[in-house]
């Protein structure tokens, strides 16, 4: 059983949290933008095959691209588009974001202290 001093510690930190970043809520933003983008940088992964011929072909090409990689660029697509299609994806997605909101929510309610801002690597070397 749990102690009163900790059941009182959650109660404060769940206060501390935004009604709309508790439970399974989704803004529009979070719906729209947020988990979608998590989606795209999933597929990537998952389709990395087809990503990378498609980045090898676009290499050192301008305006020829568009004519040159077509073939690469529409696998690239197909294979992408299956997976912001697939609902099932989209709730695993949705569940990996809800997941890292709530862990940040708890952890700024605990330190009041924000994430450290990553700066992003480029996908191509």
């Amino acid at each position: 059983m749990a102690s009163p001093d900790s059941e009182g510690e959650t109660g404060d930190l769940s206060e501390k949290i935004a009604p709309w970043a508790r439970g399974k809520f989704l803004r529009h933003v979070e719906r729209d933008v947020l988990i979608p983008k998590i989606v795209r940088e999933k597929s990537k992964i998952k389709c990395d095959d087809l990503v990378k011929a498609f980045t090898q072909c676009a290499k050192k090409r301008t305006v020829s691209i568009v004519w040159a990689c077509r073939k690469e660029n529409q696998a690239m697509k197909d294979c992408m588009t299956t997976y912001y299609q697939d609902k099932d994806f989209f709730e695993e997605c949705k569940k990996e974001y809800l997941k890292k909101r709530e862990d940040f929510q708890m952890n700024y309610a605990k330190t009041g202290k924000s994430a450290d801002i990553k700066k992003k690597e480029s996908v191509i070397p």
